[in-house]
């Protein structure tokens, strides 16, 4: 039975397969072994699906369709159950993730040069917190899906495990390794006992000391930023005329949020914003919400915000170009006001690492390593709350994208040869 090592992620996946070359990752668009996860649905060609940077550069173009992006986010919410209108259909959520999910896999059969029954795929250590019901619901559901993608044998492997299985390659002693998977919707950590002589054995589950995990990672980043540096030029935070009432927020938090994003494009947000921006004590502002909602803009603002957040990684300000949505605008941003915007984030993070040393009945000083990965663990100050836990560990890297996805593939090979 020819099997792959599938990762999908909030913003990017990737699928390994197993082969006589052993395990590595597939080509999924040209020679790129990563896939933003995104779809986006062209209504000027009957709905034609594209995927991945091809989706984000359809939409970017300015063509008429529908884009989605963040699928794996919503498989924890009511939003689940729902449907997206397309041009002259809708079509529920989770059959556009197993579309997502069957090309990933054409594209794995297309390397791999024959048919993949069996999957391996990566999961996070909590959909839901504190809601165990709700977290079986939500694996559930993405057992499904890789069922309607084709796969016939699926499992599962908590996501910073894979990552240990692929940091255990370059492993030369034994040592305690916490991983950190720090992802764009939610962040992982396990404590996990590796070495060059553990690496072989067949049954590992005495090495895996504690796993814990929280729904933080780079979208709500992305959320908190727009919402404090984008939305106030759109509105947010000013007053109506009518008894100096607050701007409503509800438009503007499902505009800074991935998942909901096209949510504001309905006839109902519209007439709302209209009526906003009627009672506006500054309609200039309001003014631009209504070109942003007109207009379908809200992706744009978010590809932007995410450039920001990823500009303020080496650089201590910048500035969110927002040009289409008026000429010279744009949203200046400091490193220091994205970490006060992410504060309460970067707790969670810190007592999710708390609770996993806890779990494994071990102090901070037993700790040797901490292996950093995904993309959002690229963000300094949360990497810092990480190394501030563990002061005598030696942080390490692999890669921040890839990880995963290769530690899955391993498993892959050592589950069906």
């Amino acid at each position: 039975m020819n099997a792959a090592g599938f990762d999908f992620g909030t913003s990017n996946s990737a699928i390994g397969i197993v082969g006589g070359n052993g395990a590595r990752l597939a080509p999924v668009e040209g020679d790129a072994t990563m896939l933003p996860s995104a779809v986006f649905f062209d209504f000027n060609d009957h709905d034609k699906p594209f995927y991945g940077r091809s989706a984000i550069d359809s939409y970017t173009a300015g063509n008429d369709g529908r884009l989605m992006r963040s699928l794996k986010t919503i498989l924890s919410t009511s939003l689940i159950n729902e449907r997206t209108a397309l041009s002259k259909r809708s079509i529920l959520l989770t059959d556009v993730i197993a579309m997502f999910t069957r090309h990933m896999r054409s594209c794995a059969e297309e390397a791999l040069g024959a048919p993949i029954e069996a999957v391996v795929h990566g999961r996070p250590v909590r959909f839901v917190e504190g809601d165990d019901a709700a977290d079986r619901l939500a694996e559930d559901t993405l057992r499904a899906v890789a069922q309607k993608a084709g796969y016939s044998d699926i499992s599962f492997v908590y996501e910073p495990i894979a990552a240990a299985t692929q940091y255990e390659q370059s492993a030369t002693r034994e040592e305690i390794v916490l991983v950190a998977d720090i992802g764009g919707g939610t962040s992982d950590f396990s404590i996990v006992r590796i070495g060059p002589e553990r690496r072989g054995a067949e049954d590992r589950r005495g090495d895996i000391l504690a796993n814990t995990g929280v729904r933080v990672g780079g979208t709500d980043f992305d959320r908190n930023l727009s919402m404090n540096a984008v939305m106030p030029l759109l509105g947010l935070g000013s007053e109506l005329v009518d008894k100096s009432l607050p701007m409503p927020r509800s438009t503007y938090a499902d505009l800074a949020w991935w998942p909901t994003i096209n949510l504001t494009y309905t006839s109902k947000a519209l007439r709302e914003a209209n009526e906003v921006h009627r009672l506006a004590v500054e309609p200039q502002k309001t003014a631009r919400l209504l070109t942003v909602l007109n207009k379908h803009l809200g992706h744009r603002i978010a590809f932007a915000v995410e450039g920001g957040k990823i500009a303020l990684t080496d650089a201590e300000r910048t500035a969110i170009a927002l040009a289409f949505v008026e000429a010279g605008l744009e949203a200046p941003a400091t490193r220091d006001e994205f970490e006060e915007a992410i504060e309460r984030e970067l707790m969670r993070l810190r007592i999710s690492v708390w609770d996993c040393l806890a779990l494994a009945d071990l102090q901070d000083t037993d700790i040797d390593t901490v292996f950093m990965t995904g993309g959002s663990s690229l963000v300094p100050a949360v990497e810092a709350v990480v190394a501030q836990e563990l002061t005598n560990a030696s942080v390490r890297r692999g890669d921040d994208f890839l990880s995963v996805a290769m530690g899955l593939t391993l498993e892959a090979q050592k589950r069906y040869g």
